[in-house]
């Protein structure tokens, strides 16, 4: 414990220690996000935790002077200074960042929701590093990435192998819909809703958005790829 309680202390080798470990933990992140191909990725995301501890360093070292070697200054002029102001304008500054990569489509879905929240909990982490609370980094860092890398996996385990079903197809004409719901009907499936939408592929074809229930034994797989078959349907993709 006296290697962290020295760390803690405001130095330049705890301050160079905090700044590499923001790079660190808000690249690793990062890459992840850039992997994906998001809007903010490996160098956003490092500049963002490095900025946050650099913000709360930067709260630490005006209270230090103040209370030591512009302590008699200060008591003169009356100034007052509450460290925590720092970093909770960092995390309203956050929300201008993350407002960017959200973007809702065409089809009113709004996409970006998942890299706006680990931007805002990378300024988090970032804050606890220039803060010094390295144990709060090692656990936020862990479960962040762990939410970033490894539960998108069983997410989509869990959508699979979901009863409801929301798909995506374009047909020839609006009267190829009693074919299409022939064949969900054959899978006993329910429908739930049946909306029509705006062709991704040819405005010439008729698009529609729709959900269904399908029971236990049908997997999605196996519905889509027998409305696939269709001569009917000239795109379809689950959504």
């Amino acid at each position: 414990m006296g290697v962290l309680d020295s760390l803690r202390q405001l130095t330049f080798l705890s301050t160079a220690v905090r700044m590499a470990l923001a790079v660190l933990c808000g690249g690793v992140i990062g890459m992840n996000r850039e992997h994906k191909r998001q809007p903010a990725g490996f160098r956003t995301y490092m500049l963002v935790c490095l900025g946050s501890a650099a913000t709360v360093m930067l709260g630490q070292y005006e209270y230090l002077m103040l209370t030591t070697r512009w302590a008699e200054t200060s008591a003169q002029i009356g100034v007052l200074t509450d460290v925590s102001r720092f970093g909770a304008q960092v995390i309203n500054g956050i929300g201008f960042l993350g407002a960017g990569t959200i973007i809702v489509t065409a089809r009113h879905e709004v996409h970006g929701m998942t890299t706006a929240a680990c931007l805002w909990a990378s300024a988090c982490m970032g804050l606890a590093i220039g803060a010094g609370f390295y144990e709060c980094v090692l656990v936020g860092f862990c479960l962040i990435f762990l939410a970033v890398k490894v539960l998108p996996a069983l997410e989509r385990k869990i959508v699979a192998n979901s009863r409801n079903l929301t798909f995506y197809m374009e047909s020839g004409s609006t009267d190829d819909l009693q074919e299409v719901v022939g064949c969900i009907r054959s899978y006993e499936g329910e429908i739930y809703s049946i909306e029509p939408e705006i062709s991704r592929q040819n405005r010439k074809n008729a698009a529609f958005s729709i959900v269904v229930h399908l029971p236990k034994r049908y997997t999605h797989v196996r519905l889509l790829s027998a409305l696939s078959a269709l001569d009917c349907v000239r795109f379809i993709q689950e959504d």
